[in-house]
């Protein structure tokens, strides 16, 4: 007697599991972008960023279309990516799901840039450049108005588990 096939859905989950296993050997920076909404500030955990361009500074970072925080950052004209310091897991877990509305006390207001964290090695203000739509995600380019770094070590992500890089 010969296994039974697994049915359709079934080889589609294993498949999507390998897929993003295979994904997760690329290490990535942790992030969180914040923006306004009508609910207030906002904050959502990202490790898509990317640079785009230096002339214009452009930036890029990619949000999941079942997010629940897709509304407001799909809408949103202006946004700040924040990139974690080593000790800031806690804040990374913060806005990875739920609600990721910022609590005062949490973010600086700086006259019209976006909501600012603390803990950041460091951040993009953005103007939206452009949103592409891409399979379940969309692409949001953001137009660098600002920005500020320092040094130190940056949270990242690899294999599921978080780690930290180091500076040279």
């Amino acid at each position: 007697m010969s296994p039974e096939p697994l049915p359709e859905e079934a080889v589609r989950q294993a498949d999507a599991t390998e897929y993003r296993r295979a994904l997760g050997a690329f290490a990535t920076g942790v992030c969180v972008v914040t923006a306004d909404s009508e609910a207030g500030p906002l904050g959502i955990t990202i490790n898509s960023f990317t640079s785009v361009s230096l002339t214009p500074r452009l930036v890029l970072w990619c949000l999941d279309e079942r997010s629940e925080r897709w509304a407001p950052f799909s809408a949103a004209e202006a946004f700040s990516i924040h990139v974690l310091d080593a000790r800031s897991q806690a804040l990374s877990n913060r806005f990875a799901r739920g609600v990721g509305l910022l609590s005062d006390g949490e973010f600086l207001r700086v006259g019209n840039a976006p909501p600012r964290l603390s803990g950041a090695v460091a951040r993009f203000d953005c103007r939206t450049y452009q949103r592409v739509q891409m399979g379940d995600h969309m692409t949001i380019v953001g137009e660098v108005e600002g920005f500020e770094a320092s040094d130190g070590p940056t949270l990242t992500y690899f294999r599921g588990r978080y780690g930290t890089a180091e500076d040279a």
